[in-house]
């Protein structure tokens, strides 16, 4: 069972974030583990071989990857999150806690040597470290409540405490008038030697407030070539330290990939819970009311907090099949597509033709779209 908790709280929103979050200076932590235990068990209701957490009984179900997602579930007092895991871990007992991926989303801030033993303790074994740049002033335009010098304090203490896989996520692309050096951040990201990076090209949302500011024109929008030739740059700069793509936004050292981004673009069943979390289970996909308040409420009055699911027809799952496979470094087979040579998107440098399989490069990922849209017959898009 592939598990995602999604953790909503926040101290503050970021500039560009429009997530599902709850800003609170006082986090409900009993309160909300809780109705994600609650929520657990009406899953098990409706899926056979489930076990109550706490409870007796044997499951078919094994546990691995669990991800701490949010929001920012490094907010959770240790009690509350030890209780959280433990409980899970229960409601699948076929579960292996020393093979178990189990991955917690953090600040920097939030890394202490205290918490980062803790947190092992509890079984957390890799961390994704919100980083999102090594600049004072990007992480003050951002809103980040950290500053650069927390990033390597965080890695440090969290490999003191024996977590040693951590992921780093660093955003690209920003607006040209912050005069953010992209090169030096990967620079000071890669001397930390983390296992995994993240790279996330800025996008603009509504009702954000770096929407508020372009709209007004006290920020630039996005720039596509600055977007395109800092995304190359990280792609060279990361092969030259070890580091390989194997999806368009992710790139690790041999060994450590995530279980839980490689489980979704490989199209595998998961389970969400928590607020705005989804569920998808290889032929429709739901998710939860996304306010916290909405969601605790009709948990608590035992209504399920879906609010919606979408039913994918076989040719929507199978657009979705060709674009997650292309997001991958496992790409998809050439017997799918035999028309594809030199011309076109190989011959653009779009694509490379291996053992059988067409993989994006890339300048490929950086085009996925078009080229998904070249490479899937008119009645299927439509």
């Amino acid at each position: 069972m592939h598990l995602y908790i999604h953790v909503p709280f926040c101290v503050r929103r970021c500039s560009y974030c429009d997530f599902s979050i709850a800003v609170r200076k006082r986090i409900p932590a009993e309160e909300y583990v809780n109705t994600v235990l609650a929520e657990l068990v009406m899953q098990r209701r409706s899926s056979p071989g489930w076990v109550n957490p706490g409870g007796g009984g044997t499951s078919e179900w094994g546990l691995d990857p669990l991800y701490l997602g949010g929001g920012t579930p490094s907010l959770l007092p240790v009690p509350e999150l030890s209780r959280l895991i433990t409980s899970l871990l229960q409601a699948f007992p076929s579960s292996s806690p020393l093979a178990l991926e189990a991955t917690l989303e953090a600040n920097p801030e939030d890394v202490t040597p205290e918490n980062a033993r803790a947190w092992r303790d509890a079984g957390v074994n890799r961390v994704s470290l919100g980083a999102q740049s090594f600049d004072d002033r990007v992480l003050a335009w951002m809103h980040r409540s950290h500053d650069a010098a927390r990033i390597g304090s965080a890695v440090h203490a969290l490999r003191g405490a024996g977590i040693d896989n951590i992921s780093l996520d660093l955003i690209f692309a920003l607006p040209a008038e912050l005069q953010r050096d992209w090169g030096r951040d990967l620079d000071l990201a890669l001397a930390l030697l983390p296992s995994h990076l993240s790279l996330y090209g800025l996008t603009v949302e509504d009702r954000t407030p770096l929407a508020r500011w372009i709209s007004r024109g006290a920020a630039s929008p996005p720039d596509d070539e600055r977007y395109a030739s800092e995304y190359l740059l990280a792609h060279e700069r990361l092969a030259a330290a070890g580091y390989h793509f194997y999806e368009i936004s992710n790139a690790a050292r041999d060994g450590r990939r995530s279980r839980h981004n490689s489980a979704y673009w490989s199209g595998r069943s998961y389970v969400g819970l928590g607020p705005a979390a989804h569920s998808f289970d290889g032929r429709a996909r739901r998710w939860n009311l996304s306010a916290w308040e909405a969601y605790r409420r009709a948990v608590q009055a035992g209504r399920s907090p879906i609010e919606s699911e979408e039913v994918l027809t076989p040719e929507q799952r199978e657009l979705e099949r060709l674009y997650l496979s292309l997001r991958t470094d496992e790409g998809v087979s050439q017997s799918d597509y035999p028309t594809i040579g030199p011309s076109g998107a190989v011959g653009r440098g779009w694509v490379e033709v291996r053992e059988g399989r067409v993989r994006c490069t890339a300048e490929g990922w950086l085009r996925l779209d078009a080229l998904v849209h070249a490479l899937t017959p008119p009645t299927a898009i439509s």
